[in-house]
């Protein structure tokens, strides 16, 4: 697989059903993902590019070490944003 398929299969699997969800986030071993790519090592160019791949589509790629996980890049709009003050005040 190219990175764009795994990026449309990872996208998939984020409106799929599974592990007691309808859909949503989740985390995939770093062996499967080397499995999608057809692999034995997924070097720092491929977990970039895979990354790149998934953001055009509106998901962001979490590189965990062993795993990955997989979330809408939505979910991080309502975060606290940190602004000069917080940083003076500590």
């Amino acid at each position: 697989m190219q990175y764009d398929d795994v990026a449309q299969r990872l996208q998939q699997l984020y409106a799929e059903a599974f592990g007691g969800k309808a859909s949503g986030r989740f985390r995939i071993p770093e062996k499967l993902l080397k499995e999608m790519m057809g692999r034995r090592r997924l070097y720092s160019e491929d977990r970039t590019a895979i990354a790149r791949a998934l953001f055009e589509r509106g998901y962001v790629l979490i590189d965990m070490d062993s795993f990955f996980v997989v979330m809408s890049a939505n979910s991080f709009v309502n975060y606290r944003r940190v602004g000069k003050e917080a940083l003076e005040t500590g």
